[in-house]
């Protein structure tokens, strides 16, 4: 999976969410905190349960929607603690930006599965452009 543009992506986001939120509140801990760390490391978990099902295009393709609610609701998160002012609006416009482009390859990815699916052997991504940049 660590070869899919969109995994590696959401790694650096999902570390860089954890390096940033150790600075938070305690008070934030069990709510704001946890949860944001729950859902950007989700879409990393999602996108490798569905990469090794990609034998199967059903299955694969189930877990890219999973992944992507995912993203969505760790943007929902970082708009809360870029309000609360946990988040410094440069490190909040990196993040949102990011998780913004990986929303967009999961889109792309559940558009057309078959660029991707195909034997666990078989990396398909390299000529498949869902990245925009």
């Amino acid at each position: 999976v660590e070869e899919l543009d969109v995994y590696r992506r959401a790694f650096q986001g999902a570390m860089y969410i954890f390096e940033e939120s150790k600075q938070w509140p305690k008070v934030e801990r069990y709510a704001l905190t946890d949860q944001i760390r729950r859902s950007s490391r989700a879409v990393c978990a999602n996108l490798s349960e569905g990469w090794r099902k990609r034998r199967y295009p059903k299955h694969f393709v189930s877990k890219l929607p999973d992944a992507d609610a995912e993203a969505s609701e760790t943007r929902t998160w970082l708009r809360f603690a870029r309000a609360c002012q946990y988040l410094a609006v440069g490190a909040f416009d990196e993040l949102d930006g990011q998780y913004d482009r990986i929303c967009g390859g999961l889109v792309r990815m559940m558009n057309a599965p078959d660029k991707w699916c195909g034997p666990a052997d078989t990396v398909k991504e390299i000529p498949v452009p869902y990245d925009s940049e």
